[in-house]
């Protein structure tokens, strides 16, 4: 019987999942599916896909099915239809580590506890991951589950790009920038390494470009420099989120204009970025489509942020050898990455890829290389 290991990633009504056979070759491990469980809690539906994107199936839910719920169909599918696979663990892919994780993780009491302590700094997205995980350990109590953490590439960071120009008790705290995106940032310097060897040893600005949108600066495969901070919500403008804004404007929000904390968290988080500035939708394909002036100006406040950005993180490693997109906007939205480069034409010619995103095999890679470092 072969091993696979199963790749989740939690949302609020959603948890969507990838199932890879594990050989010897990380690289060609075999997708045997992917999908996603949506409407969890309301109408949830199940969908599954083959490795070419063939349906597998797609099945409704009862109403009102939970996140454990949710699981349980998940498992008892993936029994009926791939049984000649033993699941050797699963890989819970995690916003945040906050200090005390900069590497993945076997999950245990003490670990839930510690993630849980850091809801605040990612409220969209820990407490789902935590559900998964919670509902799982129900499930299958023996199945080894590996926490990764989208913090953990960017934990090493020297304090000039780690700290706030705040007293030092803050960052005590946890007050300090931590990064995100971390699992797709790291895929891309192992592509680098395996097919681009001297910009892998270079200088490397990364862009993961989607409805979560930041830039990570790399030297030698290493994160230097990242654009989110403390929360998921720093830096670039995003689908829906607004990116750096002045910490005055979320002051002046609460005490002058009488928004509860709440009602503020909602507006940056869900109601900002590219759907604030189009004031219609965050698709970027639709936005691209549209007439609407509204729309041509959210792609370009955007695209302006990311090359500024961009120029920024040069300065923190001295400047660039390479441009990589990644992410739904990265990869897809050749007209952004053109009016981007284009505004940074006056800093030379560095060499442009785009590099697919798989944050689900670098998951699915870690949970074996910690289950093997482990078992020795």
């Amino acid at each position: 019987m072969s091993d696979a290991v199963l790749v989740l990633n939690a949302g609020s009504s959603s948890i969507k999942f990838s199932l890879f056979a594990v050989h010897e070759r990380p690289e060609r491990w075999d997708l045997l599916c992917h999908g996603a469980i949506d409407g969890v809690g309301l109408r949830a539906h199940f969908t599954a896909k083959d490795h070419a994107g063939a349906a597998l199936t797609t099945d409704p839910l009862d109403e009102g099915a939970t996140h454990e719920d949710a699981l349980g169909g998940l498992l008892r599918w993936l029994e009926r239809r791939f049984g000649e696979y033993r699941l050797a663990g699963a890989g819970h892919r995690v916003v945040h580590g906050g200090l005390a994780y900069s590497a993945p993780v076997r999950v245990d009491a003490a670990v839930v506890a510690e993630l849980r302590r850091l809801v605040p700094l990612a409220p969209l997205h820990q407490p789902h991951h935590l559900a998964a995980i919670e509902a799982l350990s129900k499930l299958h109590p023996a199945l080894p589950q590996i926490a990764c953490f989208d913090t953990a590439f960017h934990a090493r960071h020297d304090p000039l790009f780690a700290l706030y120009a705040l007293p030092r008790e803050f960052a005590d705290k946890g007050v300090r920038r931590y990064g995100f995106h971390g699992l797709s940032y790291e895929w891309i310097a192992r592509v680098l390494r395996r097919q681009h060897p001297q910009l892998a040893a270079g200088r490397v600005i990364a862009g993961h470009l989607g409805n979560g949108a930041s830039l990570c600066a790399m030297r030698g495969g290493k994160s230097v420099d990242t654009t989110m901070g403390m929360t998921a919500l720093d830096g670039l403008p995003m689908g829906t989120r607004s990116g750096a804004l002045d910490p005055g404007a979320v002051i002046y929000m609460v005490r002058d204009l009488g928004m509860p904390p709440d009602e503020v968290e909602h507006a940056l988080y869900e109601k900002s970025g590219l759907k604030g500035l189009s004031g219609a939708t965050n698709d970027v394909r639709a936005l691209l489509a549209s007439d609407d002036p509204r729309a041509k100006f959210a792609l370009d406040y955007f695209a302006l942020k990311v090359a500024q950005y961009i120029a920024m993180m040069a300065v923190s490693i001295g400047g660039i050898d390479a441009v990589v997109f990644t992410g739904g906007i990265g990869e897809n939205a050749a007209p952004v990455r053109d009016t981007v480069m284009g505004r940074l034409a006056f800093l030379g010619a560095p060499q442009v890829l785009v590099i697919p995103a798989d944050e689900e095999r670098m998951i699915a890679m870690h949970v074996m290389d910690y289950l093997e470092d482990n078992a020795k």
